[in-house]
């Protein structure tokens, strides 16, 4: 049975599954469902939503709003979120414009303060620090840590289990796998901790730093790095592949490493 506080305001067409916690002065409103186990703290705003299983939403988070887009003109988009969420206080979530989702996937954690631009989409198990932005469009692959205050440009992607330092800030893709910092954001390593814990063989993480090599700390541009990489290295590894694809597609150009031997990468970092 759901628990709804007589303070809070549900829209008529509302769909609320069994066991819902919604708090004092939430309002829910139209063209929303809460799947079974959401717990909606209080003073939330929610409309156009989705929101999947199990997931926490803090005090203060507004999900679904109108996007910062002044090409929008009330066309029906919206916002899904995932299961087993965790948004904190103060979030801010727009739903699409024009056409489309803004999405987050299944076992997110949003930090206070931190905003997700229309369109944007966060695969499975991303981590938004205190106050991170992502501009509209931008596309984050599984496993992503961002942290605080960090700024990301509309349109970017960042690849599969990057980690970027707070106070980070990019108009371009971040590659898979990597540990970037700075403002304009740099590859300073690979994220081989990461890798570890989620435990990529030895074998995988020696090919993925024999890419880095290539495409970060070797005199040749981009084109040439993916050309040597495709010749010279076991494409058919999972993880090399998804690098080179990721590169491939990117039409913003992805971040480098700044021209110093402190960035050489090694498997102790």
């Amino acid at each position: 049975m759901s628990k709804i506080h007589s303070s809070a305001v549900i829209s008529p067409d509302a769909k609320i599954a069994e066991d819902v916690e919604i708090g004092p002065f939430a309002v829910i409103g139209e063209n929303v469902t809460l799947e079974k186990g959401v717990v909606i703290r209080s003073n939330v705003y929610i409309e156009h939503s989705h929101i999947g299983e199990n997931t926490i939403i803090h005090s203060g988070a507004i999900i679904g709003t109108e996007p910062q887009d002044l090409g929008y003109k009330g066309e029906k988009t919206g916002v899904v979120i995932g299961k087993n969420c965790q948004i904190r206080e103060y979030v801010t979530i727009n739903r699409a414009a024009k056409e489309g989702l803004t999405r987050v996937g299944d076992n997110c954690l949003l930090m206070t303060s931190s905003h997700v631009g229309h369109n944007v989409t966060l695969e499975d198990n991303v981590i938004l620090a205190n106050t991170a932005t992502l501009g509209g469009h931008v596309y984050v692959e599984t496993g992503v840590f961002l942290g605080g205050m960090i700024v990301i440009h509309q349109n970017c992607r960042i690849g599969k289990m990057a980690i970027l330092s707070g106070f980070s800030a990019s108009r371009q893709d971040i590659p898979p796998f990597s540990k970037t910092d700075g403002r304009p954001a740099v590859v300073a390593g690979m994220n081989t901790v990461g890798m570890r814990r989620k435990g990529f063989s030895q074998e995988d993480r020696n090919l993925i730093k024999e890419v880095y090599k290539v495409l970060f700390h070797s005199n040749l541009n981009t084109t040439q790095a993916i050309e040597k990489i495709e010749q010279e290295i076991d494409c058919t590894n999972e993880h090399v592949k998804h690098i080179v694809d990721f590169v491939k597609a990117s039409k913003r150009g992805i971040v480098k490493a700044p021209h110093r031997a402190s960035t050489i990468v090694t498997e102790e970092e």
